[in-house]
């Protein structure tokens, strides 16, 4: 976490996916953990299949602006076929984090050239869509890819997350503790991927 510091979130998707759910649970984790946060759909179509962009904005202090993020922290991917269909990327920060839902490498998305453009730690996928079939018998990963985003910027806790799931799904409690499950294990996921790799280039630095 940047104190003092905004930190701003685009999450693509397609409509039916939850992308503007995903911001809501955002803000809400932000609140959870008393920091101000707004979170907001952009304007379009949202029919089922159509592309959907919905921003999120965390900060320390009030938060006045209300246009949309064009120079994103960190980009959330909740339907990974848009990654050639949509200028996912622009605007990025060079040091910008990159969470796509998808069991492939950036590699085999054929996203390989956003390693000279972005710090390469900053760039993960995880299976979101398969975790959160396993726990909710729904293939629909926006909650649980918050468990990977708390993981991977530590913009908000694990605890902040479930708690915005609860609160939201106050109705459903069952809904509710199957989505905190799946966002749970693609934190866990996260942190894991996460760790392999500082393994692997302390490696990397020893034998040169």
């Amino acid at each position: 976490m940047q104190a003092g510091l905004m930190f701003e979130v685009r999450i693509h998707g397609r409509g039916g996916q939850g992308v503007v759910t995903a911001a809501d649970l955002l803000a809400l984790a932000a609140f959870e953990e008393d920091r101000f946060a707004q979170s907001f759909p952009s304007f379009g179509s949202e029919r089922t299949g159509a592309p959907v962009v919905a921003y999120c904005r965390l900060d320390e202090r009030t938060i006045r602006t209300r246009e949309p993020v064009v120079s994103p922290n960190a980009l959330v991917v909740i339907d990974p076929t848009l990654v050639h269909q949509v200028d996912l990327f622009s605007g990025l920060a060079a040091d910008g984090y990159v969470l796509i839902n998808s069991s492939r490498t950036f590699e085999e998305l054929g996203l390989a050239t956003l390693f000279g453009r972005f710090r390469r730690d900053h760039l993960l996928t995880a299976p979101a869509s398969e975790i959160a079939q396993r726990h909710t018998g729904r293939s629909i990963p926006n909650a649980a890819l918050l468990g990977g985003f708390a993981a991977m910027t530590a913009e908000v806790s694990l605890d902040a997350v479930g708690m915005a799931i609860r609160d939201r799904f106050s109705g459903q409690p069952p809904v509710a503790e199957r989505n905190v499950a799946a966002a749970t294990e693609v934190y866990h996921y996260v942190l894991r991927v996460m760790a392999t790799r500082v393994e692997k280039a302390m490696l990397g630095a020893s034998t040169d």
